[in-house]
C-alpha cells in the first residue's frame, strides 16, 4: 500500500482531479487531496496576503495530519510550484513525484520568472479591480466565483520564489505528464526539458490541461506505476 498526496492547480479546488482519487483507493491505496488556503472548498479564506509559502505549508500540514510517513506526491498546473517547494522540505520522506502538465521551476525561480507575456499581462491587469488576486485566465470581464469551485488566486503565489535545499534532490523517482492536445500551452517547455531526460518517466496525455479529468484512466496508471 502506497499513500498519495494531490494538489491541485490555480483557481480551482480539490475537484478537478475527479475519479482519479477513488481509482488509486480502488487499487488499495491511501490518498489524501489537499486544499489550498483561498482556493476550492477553501475559498472563503482568500486575502491578497496569501504567498506560495503559505501554500506549501498547507500541503505539509496536511501530510503531518494525515499520518503519511512515506507517500507519492503529485500536483497539476500551479500545483507543480506548490510540490517543488513541499520537495525542498520533505523531500527525504518522497518516494515519487509527479507533475501533471504543471509548471517545473529551477532553484530559486518564480512562476512569473518561467512564464511569459500572455500570462505577465493577464496576470498585472487582473489588478484594476481586484487588487492582489488574478482571475481565471481567458475569463470574461464580468467573471464571477463559483463557491467552493473556482475563485481567484492570489497574485504573490506567482512572484514568489522557492530556493532548493537538496532535499528535493533525494526523491529516487520523477515524472512528468504533458497534455498535448491543448494549445497554446505554457508546458511544453517542461515537457521538453524532461523528455530525454533518463531522470525522468515521461508521458504525454491525448487531452487538455485538465488531464486527470481528460485522461483519468492513464493518469491513475501513471500513479500506481510510481508505487512498483
Amino acid at each position: 500500500m502506497a499513500d498519495y498526496v494531490l494538489v491541485h492547480g490555480a483557481w480551482g479546488g480539490g475537484q478537478t482531479y475527479g475519479e482519479v482519487p477513488d481509482r488509486l483507493r480502488a487499487a488499495g491505496h491511501r490518498v489524501h487531496v489537499c486544499a489550498l488556503r483561498g482556493l476550492g472548498s477553501r475559498q472563503g479564506e482568500l486575502h491578497p496576503g496569501i504567498t506560495l509559502g503559505d501554500h506549501v505549508d498547507d500541503v505539509c500540514e496536511q501530510v503531518a495530519e494525515a499520518g503519511f510517513d512515506r507517500f507519492i506526491l503529485a500536483g497539476h498546473s500551479y500545483g507543480g510550484m506548490v510540490i517543488s517547494g513541499v520537495a525542498t522540505r520533505l523531500g527525504a520522506r518522497i518516494d515519487a513525484i509527479c507533475f501533471l502538465d504543471a509548471f517545473l521551476p529551477g532553484d530559486d525561480q518564480s512562476l512569473w520568472e518561467i512564464t511569459g507575456g500572455f500570462e505577465h499581462g493577464w496576470y498585472i491587469d487582473s489588478q484594476r479591480h481586484t487588487p492582489g488576486l488574478v482571475a481565471p485566465i481567458g475569463s470574461p470581464a464580468d467573471f464571477a466565483p463559483v463557491p467552493g469551485q473556482v475563485g481567484y488566486h492570489p497574485l504573490l503565489t506567482l512572484l514568489e520564489a522557492i530556493p532548493f535545499t537538496g532535499e528535493e534532490a533525494k526523491i529516487p523517482r520523477r515524472a512528468y505528464v504533458f497534455a498535448n492536445a491543448w494549445e497554446p500551452t505554457p508546458f511544453r517547455k517542461f515537457a521538453e526539458q524532461v523528455k530525454d531526460d533518463p531522470a525522468w518517466e515521461y508521458h504525454d496525455a491525448e487531452t487538455d490541461h485538465f488531464v486527470m479529468g481528460g485522461a483519468p484512466e492513464q493518469v491513475a496508471n501513471i500513479l500506481l506505476g510510481l508505487a512498483e
